[in-house]
């Protein structure tokens, strides 16, 4: 079956077209050396379609996405999916600290300040030593990217550079949340964008974009890693 290529971005872009980008930045160059090369694997007539869907012009097929996931699956056997966490309570120890914090009674993702409490423990494994320190996620916001109770590394960015679709933890006025960060209309905004587009709210998105001005944000921390929570 042919691929339509469109010229604009689509109305909505389903939740595992977002895996396939996450999973798509993650792998590239190490699963596969480019587009072309991932087309042919995945049946794809043209490399152009693998663009296409990474610029959100185009959704991929759920087929397609299983192939994907089955033929790299070696690679995504990697430790942002490994639970080998080691959680010390000797805050001697090596590791990034870890608060135990919560969100806002109003139920809005909104989390307390983490100068406002002490860390529970440490979280230690490859891949996070430039990391400052973790934080749990509560509800279902940027699900699937971040799961309800897993713990993140996150890296403080000092300088605020903004990586364009990278999720960031960011503070700003009273609020702190887990969101991707796109580029704004406006240089000197962002849009605050939650990768959870299946709630709705009636006919709207119950987790709706919204743009936060790069001069507010007062805090910036790129999350490194993921630590998924145990399902037992």
């Amino acid at each position: 079956m042919s691929e339509q290529l469109k010229p604009n971005k689509i109305k909505t872009v389903r939740p595992e077209t977002l895996e396939f980008i996450i999973l798509y930045n993650q792998l590239r160059g190490k699963a596969f050396s480019g587009n072309a090369q991932l087309a042919e694997a995945l049946g794809f007539n043209s490399p152009s379609s693998i663009t296409e869907i990474i610029k959100s012009r185009q959704n991929i097929d759920p087929e397609k996405l299983r192939i994907f996931k089955d033929k790299y699956k070696d690679f995504l056997v990697s430790k942002k999916y490994q639970e080998n966490v080691i959680v010390s309570q000797q805050f001697n120890e090596p590791g990034i600290p870890m608060f135990e914090v919560t969100v806002t009674a109003s139920g809005v993702e909104v989390y307390n300040d983490i100068n406002d409490t002490k860390p529970v423990g440490r979280m230690n494994f490859p891949g996070i030593e430039d990391c400052d320190f973790a934080l749990p996620v509560w509800g279902h916001s940027m699900y699937p990217y971040l799961e309800n109770g897993c713990w993140v590394a996150l890296k403080v960015i000092h300088d605020k550079k903004i990586l364009p679709g990278e999720v960031y933890y960011i503070e700003w006025g009273d609020y702190r949340m887990y969101k991707r960060l796109l580029a704004g209309d406006n240089e000197d905004e962002v849009i605050a964008h939650s990768d959870n587009v299946t709630e709705m709210i009636g006919n709207r998105l119950k987790y709706s974009p919204f743009v936060v001005k790069k001069s507010d944000i007062k805090k910036l921390c790129l999350v490194k890693d993921i630590h998924k929570k145990h399902n037992h």
